[in-house]
């Protein structure tokens, strides 16, 4: 463990050159070392905490990059420049921040909840000198278009495992970007049940879900008539999103 808080202590005093004894102190409480420098890094974009959204996961960013590397099989031409994409449960942005990172010309949709971050969305883009349109909504209550593309990071830990959670997580990052219910489903089933509507002809989804979700969501997805999806796994091996196409 001092192992760990040397190398935070270390990286702190690295990246956020102004923090003192004060920040350190936070550090040794148990504070996520991104919180008290202020952001982090995720595939190439900076990406702004001050609202104190969900911290971007290593897992996220893992598949993201999957993802963004099958968008560039084929070349970017007039078509594929007007792809429409939604970020579903926005939180800080970082999915949608990254993808438009890498294709600016397709035109993004962020959607999220949550009042304060949605201004922590629009400080992101403003960060990365990047456009789009942001969308304070529950799940589609205020989204009525349909997309090429949506990718949704729900919060899916199941309350019955509370205790499996780490302390720092409980203690610091909003509740509700992480916890989705007894059964962790209480937002990804009325979002793939709604979802079909909202994607154009060929349109897909990008789910994260947590790694023993995977039959449950089997289920969701022949329940709501879906008949074509592929499971994968992060870095880890354990399996963390599915593609669901039309």
């Amino acid at each position: 463990m001092k192992k760990n808080l040397d190398k935070e202590i270390t990286w702190l005093k690295r990246d956020c050159p102004n923090c003192g004894q004060a920040e350190i102190e936070r550090l040794k409480k148990g504070e996520p070392i991104d919180y008290i420098i202020g952001w982090k890094e995720f595939l190439g974009c900076r990406i702004d905490l001050s609202y104190k959204p969900l911290i971007p996961r290593e897992e996220t960013e893992f598949w993201v990059e999957q993802v963004i590397k099958d968008l560039a099989i084929k070349p970017l031409d007039s078509k594929s420049q007007k792809l429409t994409v939604l970020d579903l449960f926005a939180g800080s942005g970082c999915i949608g921040l990254a993808v438009l990172k890498h294709y600016p010309k397709i035109k993004m949709t962020f959607g999220e909840k949550e009042g304060k971050l949605v201004k922590q969305i629009r400080k992101n883009l403003k960060l990365n000198k990047l456009k789009a349109n942001v969308v304070q909504s529950d799940i589609f209550s205020n989204i009525n278009k349909k997309f090429d593309i949506i990718f949704a990071n729900p919060p899916y830990a199941q309350t019955r495992w509370i205790k499996r959670v780490q302390k720092s997580v409980l203690l610091y990052e909003p509740r509700l970007a992480v916890f989705g219910g007894t059964d962790g489903l209480k937002f990804i089933k009325p979002f793939l049940h709604q979802a079909k509507s909202h994607l154009r002809p060929d349109g897909k989804i990008y789910l994260e879900f947590d790694t023993g979700q995977r039959p449950a969501i089997t289920r969701l997805l022949k329940q709501f008539g879906y008949t074509d999806w592929q499971f994968h796994q992060d870095q880890f091996g354990k399996w963390r999103w599915v593609k669901v196409s039309l």
